[in-house]
């Protein structure tokens, strides 16, 4: 059970990762409307600035869409940390894919579920039904069937969204692989994010010496708990004084 306690403010000496839907950004029906809260743009750079350089932006959006959505002067990692872009890098071009099978049976399925929406991510495909969000349960069983097969990919479901995804896309190991590199080298790494996929990262910062703030409702091995995007805005400025 997640402590409900307020957690530490960021400070020097930390290395932080965020997510960015539902922890820095309220969650909307349609991903593509999804944005920073109010504020938090500027905040997110005088931080980064006092970390020297170590926080980064982690998602399981496609890196071209989510260089689109926050600052270019932090570190982002795209994919569930599969593509990484430095402070100042521009976005990439997506050149890789999921296998056909993947992308073909879960436009099958999208097809067969009105509602749905298929986000064809490179190598990541992410199946949303904020729409029909009774259909999960039959979707997320159906999404397994079509995937199973796949070596080396899996499905996870997460906050109205079923991804299909390889082995590598995984938040935790990209923590592991960034906190080997400089500017986080050395420092503590801290969490916050507020779905299913971030327990990967969570489990990863907990076990480098870190601690973990999990955003929202739902079991987590999180630390720590903030209530919703807004709450993560005031502890990102009350970290800036």
């Amino acid at each position: 059970m997640t402590n409900k306690t307020y957690p530490p403010l960021p400070e020097k000496g930390q290395a932080l990762f965020l997510d960015f839907d539902g922890t820095l950004a309220p969650l909307q029906d349609d991903p593509d409307t999804v944005a920073l809260v109010d504020g938090v743009a500027p905040l997110l750079c005088e931080l980064a600035d006092k970390l020297e350089g170590a926080l980064a932006i982690i998602s399981g959006r496609d890196i071209d869409d989510l260089c689109k959505r926050v600052p270019d002067t932090l570190w982002r990692l795209g994919n569930h940390g599969q593509n990484v872009m430095a402070p100042g890098s521009a976005a990439l071009t997506r050149t890789d894919t999921a296998p056909a099978e993947v992308i073909d049976g879960l436009t099958a399925l999208s097809a067969d579920y009105p509602g749905t929406k298929l986000e064809n991510k490179g190598s990541v495909l992410a199946l949303h039904y904020r729409a029909c969000p009774e259909q999960g349960e039959a979707l997320l069983a159906a999404a397994r069937q079509v995937v199973g097969s796949v070596e080396g990919y899996s499905v996870q479901g997460g906050k109205m969204v079923i991804e299909a995804k390889p082995g590598g896309a995984n938040k935790g190991l990209a923590i592991r692989e960034i906190m080997r590199q400089p500017p986080f080298a050395g420092l503590t790494p801290v969490m916050a994010g507020d779905d299913v996929t971030d327990e990967d990262g969570f489990e990863a910062v907990l076990d480098l010496g870190g601690y973990a703030v999990k955003i929202g409702g739902g079991e987590s091995v999180a630390t720590y708990r903030l209530s919703s995007p807004e709450a993560v805005a005031d502890w990102l400025e009350k970290g800036t004084a």
